[in-house]
């Protein structure tokens, strides 16, 4: 790797609402944007062999996850006219219901907002190395596999 700044996306714990609201008002002041698209991912409460999920429990290689999250954005940045994009994403338990990603894209224009965040999204599911353990009712639980 070389000397690199990796912006660090990962917090401990669901992402508060308020984080998301105060990540969206501090873009006012930035009058060249015309557009923000938002994701927001969500743990559901799955049944899975009869059994509820509860939880998610995220962990990850930070090193890696984050020259691959440095990885991404050169290549978003690359392919969409963007003013900023942002990443969250939890490490730990986060309950059903709770927000567990966080992706926040800015341009000039709508459809280059949404099509970059779409494909943020989609390039985070597929290579981000994060790992998701599903945790049942009953405290056993199952590794999540990405659809």
């Amino acid at each position: 790797m070389d000397n690199k700044k990796l912006k660090d996306i990962f917090m401990q714990g669901p992402i508060p609402a308020g984080f998301v609201a105060e990540s969206i008002q501090k873009h006012s002041t930035k009058t060249n944007i015309g557009a923000h698209s938002i994701f927001l991912g969500q743990v559901r409460a799955d049944e899975l062999s009869d059994r509820k999920v509860v939880a998610i429990d995220y962990t990850t290689y930070k090193e890696m996850a984050l020259d691959k999250m440095h990885d991404i954005r050169e290549v978003i940045f690359k392919e969409y006219e963007l003013t900023c994009m942002h990443v969250h994403h939890s490490l730990g338990t986060v309950a059903a219901g709770e927000l567990c990603l966080f992706v926040f894209t800015s341009s000039k224009h709508r459809k280059t907002a949404t099509e970059a965040c779409a494909a943020v999204v989609e390039m985070i599911k597929a290579e981000l190395p994060v790992w998701g353990k599903e945790v049942f009712e009953d405290d056993s639980y199952a590794w999540k596999m990405n659809r």
